[in-house]
């Protein structure tokens, strides 16, 4: 049920124009990370929409930290421009933070086949510095050659089967809200987030800040209804994503040490 709710969604925001991708992804691979659920998201989108040269580029240090294999993440993508086939990087925000903090400080500028696109699943961890999100996507564009419209941000949990997206690649902007200009996320049909009070528990008015709580009709023999402790601005059907709550415990797969 979880790989039936992923695969369509996943598609229709991150290749609306293709039936498979190259995909290089940030993370450790399902062997040394056998129970992340992104691990476990990445390794499911590999297997069905992915070319064969698709590839796993990251890998855990001696701490258990996730971490990435730069030299493979360069070949990987230097393979891509020598045949001028567009790729698809996929990866955590600190994972991108990383890769970029290498390729500035080479410098290295990559211009990768037009086309080529990425998925950003945010969240630091503390893996990393944090950056505000223009500013990540700003350096992808400056470093790798891919342009706004071609950066999807998705969020997403170890304890849903669905997961929101702020755009289509290629299609980019397509939900963002009018006056202050930040991306909106939307989950499937199946599933419904709502905004609301951490003092009520109510959902705020239009507008206004609260916790992201998420409905997701995929979650069979689970926990239907999950309350985070993420903030977010109400938007219509979707919501405008800020963040942790100020003194929130960090979450993460990404924070497995097996």
């Amino acid at each position: 049920m979880y790989e039936t709710s992923l695969l369509p969604w996943f598609k229709a925001h991150l290749l609306p124009d293709a039936e498979a991708f190259g995909f290089v992804i940030l993370t450790p691979s399902p062997a040394l990370a056998p129970h992340s659920s992104l691990v476990h998201m990445f390794d499911t989108v590999r297997r069905d929409l992915g070319s064969r040269d698709s590839r796993f580029t990251g890998k855990i240090d001696g701490t258990g930290a996730w971490t990435l294999d730069i030299d493979a993440t360069l070949d990987a993508l230097r393979k891509s421009m020598e045949t001028e086939q567009p790729v698809a990087l996929l990866g955590t925000a600190f994972s991108f933070v990383h890769l970029l903090d290498h390729v500035s400080a080479r410098p290295l500028r990559l211009t990768l086949p037009a086309g080529s696109r990425v998925m950003e699943t945010g969240g630091y961890k503390g893996r990393s510095r944090k950056l505000p999100r223009a500013e990540l996507h700003a350096l992808i564009t400056h470093y790798l050659g891919i342009p706004p419209s071609h950066i999807v941000c998705e969020y997403g949990m170890s304890e849903l089967s669905s997961q929101a997206y702020d755009c289509v690649a290629g299609r980019h902007p397509l939900r963002f809200h009018a006056s202050t200009l930040q991306p909106l996320f939307r989950f499937p049909p199946w599933a419904r987030a709502r905004v609301v009070s951490p003092e009520t528990g109510g959902e705020v008015a239009e507008g206004e800040t609260g916790l992201i709580q998420v409905c997701d009709l995929a979650n069979v023999r689970s926990v239907m209804v999950i309350q985070t402790e993420d903030l977010a601005v109400r938007r219509g059907a979707g919501f405008e994503l800020i963040g942790r709550a100020e003194l929130a415990e960090p979450r993460g797969c990404s924070l497995m040490n097996v």
